[in-house]
């Protein structure tokens, strides 16, 4: 075909945002979702904010009216995320983007963690954010469709160590959401995962559970990154909450939606390291992996 030959179907020009979109986010008394919120609001948007101490919000309630409904939830009630979903999506008859951000870090070698830590973690982390986009799911697909944004880590994609149960909860919930994006597209439902390094927030301060430690590893390499970490110095914070929200807000307005939104260039380098190796481990296998083939099933 002749250069000079138009496309059958010239593209058309993209979508303008929707600016005053309704938002549902968990875990909104501090750092990005409380980043999210300011912004939203500020936007001309209308959000459905959950937190455990909803006072944190009443400055935000105060300014911004009936587009900011508080709603107290603990994400580890499964009760109670159904029964605040639905308050939401009842009381503004839309939400276009549900977005999972509760969550906390839980520091310590796999031995030294308490049952019960790792039962809040496991439950914090990975099945509360499951029952919260469990819970939106019938009222986005009766509605037609919406955006589902799960607040994850690069911590999803490496691991550290003295983070085993953080790291299990991030690499589990982003294998729900990858099955789970198959799963609901039929319905016009798209699923975003947001993949930030660290990020200038206060994690450590007040979003770090800490296990007590054995003396056995306090002699250890671990012992002194354990020691590092929690005087700030073994991970230098450069992610800024506020740009971070920013490009959250925006990917919501991208068709389709980004499967992954890698945030910080920390997150990036170490995220392409890692992948990098993991296909070169692969590479490694193939002669193996093909070699256990039954004689039936090779091509």
């Amino acid at each position: 075909m002749p250069a000079t030959t138009a496309p059958p179907h010239p593209p058309q020009p993209p979508h303008p945002p929707h600016p005053h979109k309704t938002w549902f986010i968990t875990g909104t008394s501090s750092g990005i979702g409380r980043q999210l919120t300011e912004l939203l609001l500020v936007r001309g948007c209308r959000v459905a904010a959950t937190a455990r101490r909803t006072e944190t919000l009443d400055d935000l309630a105060a300014e911004h009216g009936d587009r900011l409904r508080v709603l107290s939830l603990d994400v580890t009630d499964t009760p109670a995320v159904r029964r605040v979903v639905d308050e939401a999506f009842a009381a503004f008859g839309r939400i276009d983007v549900v977005v999972n951000n509760a969550g906390y870090g839980l520091f310590g070698a796999a031995e030294e963690l308490t049952d019960e830590q790792i039962a809040r973690q496991l439950a914090t982390n990975l099945t509360g954010s499951i029952q919260v986009a469990r819970a939106a799911l019938p009222h986005l697909r009766e509605q037609g469709g919406g955006r589902i944004v799960q607040i994850s880590s690069i911590g999803g994609q490496i691991a550290f160590p003295l983070l085993s149960l953080y790291h299990a909860t991030k690499w589990g919930i982003e294998g729900f959401f990858e099955s789970l994006r198959q799963e609901v597209a039929p319905f016009g439902i798209q699923t975003t995962i947001v993949e930030p390094g660290a990020i200038r927030t206060a994690f450590i301060d007040r979003g770090l559970d800490q296990a007590a430690p054995l003396e056995a590893y306090e002699a250890t390499d671990l012992g002194e990154f354990r020691r590092s970490m929690l005087a700030g110095t073994a991970i230098d914070p450069i992610g800024d909450p506020a740009r971070l929200a920013r490009a959250v807000i925006d990917s919501a307005d991208q068709d389709p939606a980004p499967s992954r939104l890698v945030l910080g260039s920390d997150a990036y380098e170490m995220g392409r390291t890692a992948l990098t190796q993991r296909l070169a481990d692969l590479e490694a296998q193939r002669g193996v992996a093909y070699s256990t083939d039954a004689e039936d099933g090779r091509g």
